[in-house]
């Protein structure tokens, strides 16, 4: 039996080849020489989903979608479809809604290819595919290769025992020697932390540390585990909207003060250029997730789905986690998160057009740490009641409004300004 070897393309294409056989993992190991585990293994860590109906039935996962009498749910002018079962945007405003996945997923195979009901089948698919397991597992295997990573729950563990023994004029080999087994990580990783800002501790208040002169080091510190942009990347939204091209597209992105202080996240709505945004203590995935956490809950799910079908942003750190943003804490979709091409941001130029306007407020480089969320959001009312010659003159607040509701500009925190009350300048939020 083969030990301690990676699978090869080839292997990874009999699986593929086994699968649609319906061979079960023992059979498939005896045929490659491996552990039955192994097998399962893989087709678990590289499922593919795909959201495809069946021939001439769209995709609807409904639990509701053999018996569902609804009709006109989606209340477009063009639709022709009577029955809202054989619709593939009802879903989004149907109350009656309910997602749901195919009980054999749950067991031995875990995957579709061998099922017989595959091409009638409108639930969402689970795909073992030879080349995208291939590609998914040799990303993952250079990402693996270089930089360092941590995630941030332990970053904040970390910091809690370090910071207050720094504090107290420990050094980092005192510190590390007497609590080994609690922070299990090596002096020379300690030091790098520090170094790279991820402690409340700098390295000014390591007495020893500061007459030294510092080492080159390269720019790009950590990895970023770029498996998340598989699926989601500039070409799949392009796909993905010539598919439903109806659909609204939200553009996301951050906007920087000074480094290491606070920064903005910006939502951006395409259709209307109405613009949100927050302000957060770091530029963290984690901030971004409590963010949408809390715009879901205050919006209610059937809010939430209308406004943010699709999301469109770059290649930061901070969207690192899409599937935390696009599930909710039950596992149903309310979103579809895509990634724009490296150095690509004109792909999202209606976002970075509209910064233009917070920069007329505060400036490039000027700092965010004196800033509310209270003082973002009057200066967002402002822009946001500002006209543009793209709506014909309107404002955007008065198109969202005329889209979504005034009930949702409230729940969203958003106020109409009259038009010659509109400043947009610095002075505004100089108190």
């Amino acid at each position: 039996m083969a030990k301690f070897k990676h699978f090869t393309l080839e292997e990874r294409v009999s699986i593929e080849i086994m699968l649609k056989a319906s061979l079960s993992f023992k059979a498939i190991a005896r045929e490659l020489d491996r552990d039955c585990t192994t097998i399962s293994k893989e087709v678990k860590n590289h499922i593919m989903f795909k959201r495809t109906g069946s021939y001439g039935r769209p995709f609807n996962n409904c639990i509701h979608r053999l018996t569902c009498n609804h009709t006109y749910l989606c209340e477009k002018s063009h639709c022709r479809i009577r029955r809202c079962r054989f619709c593939s945007d009802c879903s989004k405003f149907c109350s009656d809604y309910k997602a749901y996945t195919c009980d054999l997923l749950s067991k031995p195979p875990y995957v579709c290819n061998g099922c017989a009901s595959l091409t009638k089948c409108t639930l969402e698919k689970a795909i073992y595919n030879a080349s995208y397991a291939h590609d998914e597992y040799v990303l993952r295997r250079s990402e693996s290769r270089s930089g360092i990573t941590i995630s941030e729950d332990e970053i904040k563990r970390l910091d809690k025992i370090i910071t207050p023994l720094i504090q107290r004029g420990q050094s980092i080999h005192h510190i590390c020697v007497n609590n080994r087994d609690l922070i299990m990580h090596s002096e020379k990783s300690i030091y790098n932390y520090i170094d790279y800002n991820l402690f409340s501790t700098k390295n000014i208040d390591l007495p020893r540390k500061v007459v030294y002169r510092p080492r080159k080091k390269l720019k790009n510190h950590f990895k970023v585990d770029k498996s998340y942009r598989i699926g989601r990347t500039y070409q799949d939204f392009l796909e993905f909207m010539k598919e439903n091209p109806d659909t609204p597209v939200v553009e996301m992105d951050s906007v920087e003060g000074t480094k290491g202080g606070k920064v903005l996240l910006t939502i951006h709505f395409v259709d209307s250029q109405f613009m949100l945004a927050f302000i957060r203590d770091a530029n963290t995935s984690r901030s971004v997730i409590d963010i949408f956490e809390n715009l879901y809950l205050e919006l209610g799910p059937d809010t939430f789905l209308k406004l943010f079908p699709v999301i469109l942003t770059d290649n930061g750190s901070e969207f690192t986690n899409p599937k935390a943003i696009e599930f909710d804490r039950q596992g149903n979709r309310i979103t579809r998160i895509f990634y724009c091409d490296p150095s690509a941001p004109y792909q999202k130029g209606a976002a970075e057009n509209n910064h233009e306007l917070i920069r007329r407020i505060v400036p490039k480089g000027q700092s965010f740490n004196s800033f509310q969320q209270k003082d973002i959001s009057l200066m967002m009312s402002h822009i946001n009641s500002y006209s543009r010659k793209k709506l014909n003159d309107q404002s955007p607040y008065s198109v969202f409004s005329f889209l979504y509701g005034a009930k949702t500009l409230a729940k969203l925190d958003s106020e109409l300004i009259k038009p010659n009350e509109i400043i947009m300048n610095p002075s505004l939020l100089k108190y």
